[in-house]
């Protein structure tokens, strides 16, 4: 069994043109030949329901079959184990599998196994010596086929051969300078499947981190900041094509604020500059897609309640037509934001920064937990006993504490007890969920400004204010009942 190390990187076909004059390549003599591959699986999709990739390739005259786990990708890199030796097309034998489990469902699906989908491409590599390490530079370009369908493969791999992991992303950094280069989340396989069940793009909600309690709570950041990362990058497409569906952009903010709270949580145990570099780093794109969050909000859940109430009235058919400009504008922006070169190089820049971290404190992670867990729940509880007298600038603090103290919960679940978990962040989704709707109220004010260029709206002012107002007075209720559990740490 191999581990295989790699970097995917998307790029155009154009860029791809560019790519053998980098001067990096000069004097390094390129390897060409074509791959041709096909991926086996059962029809109920077994083989990829336990994340394991099932191919044979034939490389020159020559047939591998490949067995390799699926990895988990964030900031385009991958680490797999592979297993792959010389076979006859066809002829399938795991003899050569030392993971019992992959074996084991390897040959339950033997006799069901059929092909699913090819990969067609041409593949050139060089190899780079770079700082302490040997690494492939591979440029891939062909197609994925299944049933008569295609899609584009045109992407840069960067495998570890020999040296150190950091080198990589150096790399990657050195070539983002002068080429338009984007870390891939999906791979080959991936995309294959999706092609093959005709599964559409779709927006990406967030995924537990699998922390362990043995881990230390660096380990544990890195997980969590490497699941958060992910969850944004598998949002892209939405961002990127300035998708009508106001998923993607929520969902891309979704994954900043977990982000950043995490960097938060985490601090005591970070280097400070690396808290202060990311946390402003991402602040910076969050802020980007705030204002599409914002339309797409008032939009979608403000505005119809508004439209409902005065059907009739000229400021609300106005209001709607400017809102839709508005929300279209905001999320061009937002995608012009993600298309910039800044943004992808801050990924493979976050993801090295993440595995360089050091760990060199013997601190339990659960000790840990426990510790943030109680700062994060002692905050949100000393402005909760205040609600009825808080103002506004206090109220949105409140907010922002449940908003933490939610995520913290979520990000140590598989440490908390869970017959006391269900109802606990239950009762803090519902408090965050009611804060949310009031923040809502406090931004249409705004929005309604400036959808009307501030010219007089009464009605429609007036029944922002009285929604808010009546928002305000159910909240007391879902923070009493948050008062009155007790923790489950």
């Amino acid at each position: 069994m191999a581990t295989e190390i790699e970097l995917k990187l998307q790029l155009t076909t154009q860029t791809a043109r560019q790519v053998p004059a980098h001067p990096l390549l000069a004097g390094i003599k390129p390897q060409t030949q074509r791959l041709l591959n096909t991926y086996y699986d059962t029809p109920a999709l077994d083989l990829n329901a336990r994340r394991i990739g099932l191919r044979f390739r034939k490389k020159g005259a020559q047939w591998l079959l490949t067995v390799k786990s699926a990895a988990t990708v964030s900031g385009g890199l991958a680490l797999r184990h592979e297993w792959e030796t010389p076979a006859k097309p066809g002829q399938f034998d795991f003899s050569h599998i030392d993971e019992p489990d992959f074996k084991v469902a390897l040959e339950q699906a033997l006799p069901r196994l059929q092909a699913m989908f090819t990969t067609d491409f041409r593949r050139t590599t060089w190899n780079v010596p770079f700082g302490e390490s040997l690494i492939e530079m591979a440029l891939d370009q062909g197609s994925i086929k299944c049933t008569g369908h295609a899609i584009r493969i045109c992407e840069i791999e960067l495998e570890l051969i020999s040296g150190v992991i950091g080198d990589i992303f150096a790399l990657s950094h050195h070539l983002q300078e002068t080429l338009d280069l984007r870390p891939a989340v999906m791979s080959k396989a991936e995309r294959g499947y999706a092609l093959f069940s005709e599964t559409p793009q779709k927006p990406f909600r967030a995924k537990a981190a699998a922390l362990r309690a043995e881990m230390s709570p660096v380990n544990a950041f890195r997980a969590i900041a490497l699941s958060c990362l992910e969850q944004f990058q598998r949002n892209e497409y939405g961002l990127l094509t300035a998708n009508k569906d106001p998923e993607y952009v929520h969902q891309g903010r979704v994954a900043l604020r977990r982000l950043r709270s995490a960097l938060k949580l985490f601090a005591p145990v970070l280097p400070p500059d690396f808290v202060a570099t990311y946390g402003q780093a991402w602040q910076g794109l969050a802020s980007g897609l705030g204002d599409a969050r914002n339309w797409d909000v008032f939009l979608s859940e403000t505005l119809p309640p508004i439209l409902a109430a005065f059907p009739d009235h000229r400021d609300a058919r106005r209001l709607q037509a400017e809102a839709v400009r508005h929300a279209q504008q905001a999320r061009t922006a937002a995608a012009h934001l993600v298309a910039q070169p800044d943004y992808p190089r801050l990924v493979v820049d976050f993801t090295a920064a993440l595995y360089g971290l050091q760990d060199r404190q013997a601190l339990k992670l659960r000790k840990f937990a426990s510790k943030r867990l109680c700062n994060r729940a002692r905050q949100a509880r000393v402005l909760a006993e205040r609600a009825a007298e808080l103002q506004p600038e206090e109220r949105h603090e409140l907010r922002i504490s449940f908003k933490k103290l939610r995520y913290a919960v979520e990000f140590f679940t598989p440490l908390l007890a869970p017959n006391r978990l269900r109802s606990y962040l239950a009762s803090l989704t519902q408090i965050q969920d009611e804060l949310g709707l009031i923040n809502d109220q406090v931004t249409a004010g705004t929005l309604v400004g400036q959808a009307l260029a501030n010219r007089p709206a009464g009605p429609v002012h007036g029944w922002v204010a009285g929604r808010h107002e009546l928002l305000a007075h159910e909240l007391p209720e879902a923070l009493a009942t948050w008062l009155a559990q007790k923790a489950p740490w």
